[in-house]
């Protein structure tokens, strides 16, 4: 049976929600209890980081920044630091829970057809690990370099007469915080522009929740999907452009704080990902949970699974829990022989046999995952018996790579087998 099942029918067996007796030992019962002990330690981790960013969030700015204001004629120097304060078209609370509520909503969504609590918990953990180490990255980043707001000069309100420089460095240009006359706390905001927050949680929650959603709907696979899926996938990222882009409008943040708050949520949404899931990109992969086995408070490996050990191996096994399917049934998901057992390996990279992705002997079935017969043509290891008894197989080398499109990279063994048959012929 293949691993990511097909339709059932009345003479097949169910999923191991539904199993009993001997069957529901295949697909153990979720154990809530086993589940916090595996993933405590990294809850314990999270609540410490927020903690800690929260912290660095409220601390005043480290360094003593200095800056120019007017150049010796009375020009303003840095007139892109002297817009008005206005209010923030999004707030950063409203930024960082749109970043948890959209995704959590569809991850809870999604559960009509996976229907695990397994699955349910540990994507919004994943979701938080993004979320909560974007935070705590851009709030040292802020704390420790920071910059300046394009509001800074009218936040600042320096007392400086304009054509008559008393700073310090070369012609007494450059000033710091001392001569600002504004309200402290907005001064402490207006040093703290890069990177940006908004932008951080945005990309780090919706880049994560496009992830999903590619691997749920296998909107890049092996099949030409509905056109909707393609938007569901823009629409998170569209989301968080806007986010960020909304920063430059109301002047809170410039443009290269943006970038590099995104950039800081696109790279832990990424890893986040990959450490929740088997892979990021290869569709074959990429909607199943990486299993956790063992951790802090759960020493003993926890393997509730028969036939599945601690790590991912990629390779086939039989279906035992109904996430072992993504959300779609296009591509031949849930229905057998679909597009699981095809395509390019992306970042997995173990598939299956001994002599190269999927082919050469060792191999449990020949080219790219795929069962028994393929395609292309190639002689069998006897070759022919007579002129009118040509030996071909069904299509691709038996266990031994070959010349088919099924006969993935183990085809010199291929070959030589179609020299001994060759040899055959009369």
């Amino acid at each position: 049976m293949n691993r990511f099942g097909r339709r059932r029918n009345a003479n097949d067996t169910k999923l191991a929600g539904n199993q009993s007796g001997a069957g529901r030992a295949l697909g153990a019962p979720f154990r809530f209890g086993a589940w916090v002990r595996l993933h405590g330690f990294d809850i314990l981790t999270m609540a410490v980081m927020g903690a800690i960013g929260l912290g660095v969030y409220f601390a005043d700015p480290a360094p003593n920044r200095s800056f120019p204001i007017y150049f010796q004629d009375g020009q303003v120097v840095y007139p892109e630091f002297a817009y008005p304060l206005r209010k923030e078209i999004v707030p950063i609370w409203a930024a960082a829970l749109i970043a948890f509520i959209v995704p959590f909503f569809f991850f809870t969504l999604f559960q009509v057809r996976r229907r695990s609590l397994d699955d349910w918990l540990t994507t919004n953990l994943g979701l938080l690990k993004s979320l909560i180490t974007a935070a705590v990255f851009q709030v040292f980043i802020k704390w420790l370099i920071g910059g300046l707001r394009p509001h800074f000069y009218s936040v600042c309100q320096p007392n400086v007469q304009p054509g008559a420089p008393s700073g310090v460095g070369f012609a007494s240009l450059m000033y710091d915080r001392s001569v600002c006359t504004g309200d402290q706390k907005q001064i402490n905001d207006s040093l703290e522009s890069m990177p940006s927050g908004h932008s951080t949680a945005a990309w780090a929650g919706l880049l994560y929740l496009s992830l999903y959603f590619n691997a749920q709907l296998k909107v890049m696979s092996a099949h030409n999907p509905a056109y909707w899926k393609m938007i569901l996938f823009f629409a998170p990222m569209l989301g968080a452009c806007l986010i960020s882009g909304a920063l430059t409008i109301d002047e809170f943040h410039n443009w290269y704080d943006v970038l590099a708050g995104a950039i800081i949520g696109i790279c832990t949404a990424l890893v986040a990902f990959r450490q929740t899931f088997a892979s990021i990109f290869d569709f074959r992969f990429n909607h199943l949970l990486l299993p956790r086995a063992t951790s802090l408070f759960h020493r003993r490996p926890f393997l509730p699974t028969a036939g599945r050990g601690p790590f991912f191996t990629y390779q086939p096994m039989p279906e035992m829990t109904s996430y072992d399917l993504p959300f779609t049934r296009e591509g031949g998901w849930g229905y057998g022989g679909g597009e699981q057992s095809v395509g390019a390996p992306g970042d997995a990279t173990v598939l299956m046999g001994s002599s190269g992705i999927g082919g050469g002997a060792g191999g449990p079935n020949s080219g790219f995952g795929q069962n028994g017969t393929g395609h292309g043509h190639a002689f069998n290891n006897t070759g022919m018996t007579n002129a009118t008894e040509p030996g071909y197989t069904n299509g691709g080398v038996n266990n031994a790579g070959g010349v088919g499109h099924t006969g993935g990279v183990g085809h010199n063994l291929g070959h030589t087998n179609n020299h001994q048959g060759a040899q055959n012929m009369v």
